[in-house]
């Protein structure tokens, strides 16, 4: 489903009793719901919430410490207002986030759910899947590396603020499913990334029966679905190209915090 814009602000009153206080009327402005521009329409795509897949292909995997051969499909989340959309021919921009010295790329195909369900069977799965894209999972790595020596969770390392640029969506009825094709990312024109889709341990119908085990999903869902090995540091004034062979590719620039237009 598509709406006609970005949505606006929703005002909600609530009237909240305090103990020895009269009635107090508040106003409270909702943020606006986080969208993504679509391919070949006016309309956008309204994010519901943002799953992750970790170490989904083998080379990233043993990149990482992991053994690929053991490990069934695990998933973390980015809040929604996580997303960074950026528009087909654009150059856009992403501030070097605080509490990091190592800012890495993981370039990763993006599947966004239209129909909700719970516990989808793998031969159905497709059937809930709007679109496709190519986005970013950016990563705090030091910060990771001493959550994980501690045990911790990664939502400081993985679901800090902009910490999901995502390319426009590619409906199902202009790319089909893609299984097979290149997905790579370059650094100031410096291949970094480079991998095909076939290469994912778990497929995207696979990934979606999996995970809609754990969580009900619903249209405005988007699915990160890992990626291939070759992740690596940014730092400002670095331009990161990416794609998905046959969707819409993205581009951005690493300026410093503060700088964002």
């Amino acid at each position: 489903m598509l709406w006609p814009s970005a949505g606006a602000l929703v005002i909600i009153r609530t009237l909240v009793f305090l103990e020895g206080c009269a009635m107090t009327d508040y106003v409270i402005e909702q943020a606006p719901v986080p969208v993504l521009p679509v391919v070949g329409s006016e309309g956008v795509f309204p994010v519901r919430r943002i799953y992750c897949v970790g170490r989904n292909y083998a080379a990233h995997a043993r990149e990482m410490g992991g053994d690929p051969t053991r490990e069934a499909p695990f998933f973390f989340c980015k809040p929604a207002d996580a997303v960074v959309p950026v528009r087909a021919g654009t150059l856009g921009e992403l501030a070097y986030p605080s509490a990091t010295q190592d800012f890495h790329h993981e370039v990763e195909l993006v599947v966004a759910i239209g129909r909700g369900g719970a516990d989808i069977p793998v031969a159905q799965a497709l059937d809930h899947v709007w679109g496709y894209t190519v986005g970013l999972d950016m990563t705090r790595r030091d910060l990771q590396g001493a959550l994980k020596s501690k045990g911790q969770p990664w939502e400081a390392a993985k679901a800090f603020d902009h910490s999901a640029p995502v390319a426009p969506l590619v409906p199902v009825e202009r790319c089909g499913h893609p299984a097979a094709a290149p997905i790579w990312l370059k650094v100031n024109g410096e291949a970094r990334q480079q991998g095909d889709l076939a290469d994912m341990i778990w497929s995207v119908a696979e990934i979606i029966a999996r995970l809609s085990a754990y969580f009900r999903l619903e249209p405005g869902d988007l699915i990160f679905t890992g990626t291939p090995e070759g992740v690596g540091p940014v730092k400002p004034g670095d331009v990161v190209e990416a794609a998905v062979d046959g969707l819409a590719s993205l581009a951005l620039r690493i300026v410093q915090a503060g700088e964002v237009a």
